[in-house]
This record gives structure tokens, C-alpha cells and sequence, in this order.
């Protein structure tokens, strides 16, 4: 049985997003004039990870610093030597955006080894002073609500489950894994998908498509996916199998994810929409506010926002999409 109605949820998480935002003014926000900050991506091929490193260049500038930035293109050795790189350019601090946590924390223990100030976007590191996220405990229960409220607590789920390393991801996970003791009628096809970088959409799409050769028409009721890159591609798949009994379910509000959410047709049942540009200048804003001798909480949480076929538009505005 779900917490609380629907509807209420929504209009919660959107009444959040606005008070956010109200939230945070600009007039508080020290300067960053003569300040050096790196910027280190994992990559910049997916939607969330390109808009919130656009909006850190950006607002770095707008705060009179000079942004360093270095792209480690979605490759995990290219992602240690860049953390590397980092401690010999000596910034004034330095915020990473995602990777797997058991690669890069050796690294960011370095970096604040080093004593240049340590910020994360999505790695919950004992060695960042602060990590900018959005609450990955929220959206693997409201994701896994959506899907049950839709499916009715009943089926099969497909699960696509290949980077439990990243740690927004291995909560999402374990949400869902915990929404589904209470419904046992519920269960997850073995073995697990792997969804892989690069080519995730295509691959996605490859492996759902023979799954769906496979299972006939009423022996799955939902695919589930931590990141909505593999949703793409399975609902590509089911669209293209004429499946759409089938729904589809994930995180990070992409644009083409978004986009089929406008059809009513389209077999997408819910998608979680993250807010990556405020994300990225959120985390901006608290480098200035620490080198500016301010305190901070180890976490900041920037709203989600659940989208679906009745309110998509409305999470297009509010995010500014």
C-alpha cells in the first residue's frame, strides 16, 4: 500500500522544487574572483552529467573564478589519471561528479591529502566536505511506488542492475529491493541485466528485445532501470515489439525519456526527474561559501521531481526544460 495518494506526492515534490529555488539567492553567494576550481567529470555523454557540468563552468564564471575542467569520458583509468592530474595543478578546490566510489575514494583521499578542498556531485566520499545530491533514497521509493501502484503489486520485473558501484545507484537499488518484500507477488527476473557504457541504448535495447522472444505477452508486467539511458532503449524495444503491456520505469528526467512521456502511448510509466543544472550550481555555490569561511552540512539535497503521463508538462516548467 503506498504512504500517501499520488497526487499528493507530486504536488509535494513540485511545492519542494519551488521553495529550492526560492531558496537559493544569488545575493548570499561569496565571490570567487582569483579563485582556481577544478571540475572533474566522469563524462559528459549522458544528459544529467552534461547539464551539471555546464552549469559548474558557468556558474564559476558568473562568480568571477576561473573554472579547470577535465573530462574523463566516461573511461575509469582516464578518471584516476585526471583525479591525479588534479593534485599537481594545486587548485583552490576541486568538486568531482560521479564514478565508482571503490576506483576514485584512494584518489580523493589524495586530493585531501593534499589540502586542496574536496567537493563531490554524487559520491558520498568521506573525504569530500560536501556532496551535492539529490535524495537517491526518495527517488528509489517513489520510483518503486510508481511501479507498484501501476502493475498492481503483481508480475514479473526485468531489472537492469550493471553498475551497483556508483553509490546513487546501489540506493536506488536497494529501494526497490526493499519496496518488493511487501509484495511478493512481485518478482525480478534472473538473472539481472547489465546495462554497460558505451553504447547503452542500443544495448538495452538488444537485450530486451530477445527477453522479449523469450516472454510472451502477460509474463512481464515492468522493466526497471537506476538511470534512464537503459529505459530508453527498452522502451524503444517494447515500441518496437508492439509491447506495450509492458512499462517502464527510471531516473534522471532525459529529455528523450521525457519526450515519449507526452505520447500517452508510449510504455513509459514513470521517470524520475533530477534537476543536474542546479545540482552543478549548487555545488558552486558551496565551494564559494566554504572558501569564504562558511559552514556546510555534508550533504546538500537539491528536489526530484516524478514525472509521468499526467504532469510531464508542468515538470518541463518547473524545470526549465
Amino acid at each position: 500500500m503506498l504512504k500517501k495518494p499520488f497526487g499528493k506526492l507530486i504536488a509535494a515534490a513540485l511545492t519542494m522544487a519551488v521553495a529550492w529555488t526560492a531558496h537559493a539567492d544569488d545575493a548570499v553567494v561569496p565571490s570567487l574572483k582569483g579563485k582556481r576550481i577544478a571540475i572533474s567529470v566522469t563524462g559528459t555523454d549522458h544528459y544529467f552529467d552534461l547539464k551539471a557540468f555546464q552549469a559548474q563552468v558557468a556558474e564559476v564564471k558568473r562568480l568571477g573564478g576561473t573554472p579547470i575542467t577535465l573530462d574523463a569520458g566516461r573511461n575509469d583509468k582516464n578518471l584516476v589519471s585526471q583525479l591525479q592530474t588534479v593534485i599537481a595543478q594545486k587548485p583552490d578546490a576541486v568538486v568531482q561528479t560521479l564514478g565508482t566510489l571503490s576506483v576514485i575514494d584512494p584518489y580523493l583521499k589524495k586530493i585531501k591529502q593534499a589540502g586542496i578542498p574536496l567537493f563531490t556531485i554524487d559520491v558520498p566520499s568521506a573525504h569530500s566536505i560536501n556532496n551535492t545530491t539529490s535524495d537517491n533514497h526518495e527517488i528509489g521509493k517513489n520510483l518503486a511506488e510508481q511501479l507498484i501502484k501501476d502493475t498492481g503489486g503483481k508480475g514479473n520485473i526485468l531489472v537492469f542492475n550493471g553498475f551497483y558501484g556508483v553509490p546513487v545507484c546501489a540506493i536506488r537499488y536497494d529501494e526497490l529491493k526493499a519496496a518488493l518484500k511487501n509484495h511478493p507477488e512481485l518478482k525480478i527476473i534472473q538473472p539481472e541485466l547489465r546495462d554497460v557504457i558505451p553504447n547503452t541504448v542500443q544495448d538495452a535495447y538488444t537485450q530486451v528485445t530477445a527477453l522479449l522472444n523469450k516472454y510472451p505477452k502477460g509474463s512481464i508486467a515492468a522493466i526497471w532501470s537506476a538511470w534512464d539511458v537503459p529505459q530508453l532503449g527498452a522502451t524503444k524495444a517494447l515500441i518496437a515489439a508492439g509491447r506495450s503491456e509492458i512499462k517502464t520505469y527510471g531516473v534522471d528526467g532525459s529529455p528523450e525519456v521525457l519526450a515519449l512521456l507526452n505520447d500517452p502511448k508510449a510504455p513509459v510509466g514513470g521517470d524520475v526527474a533530477q534537476q543536474p543544472a542546479e545540482i552543478g550550481r549548487t555545488a558552486i555555490r558551496n565551494v564559494a561559501r566554504y572558501l569564504a569561511g562558511q559552514k556546510l552540512p555534508k550533504e546538500s539535497y537539491v528536489p526530484t521531481l516524478l514525472a509521468n503521463h499526467g504532469n510531464v508538462a508542468e515538470v518541463n516548467r518547473l524545470r526549465g526544460d
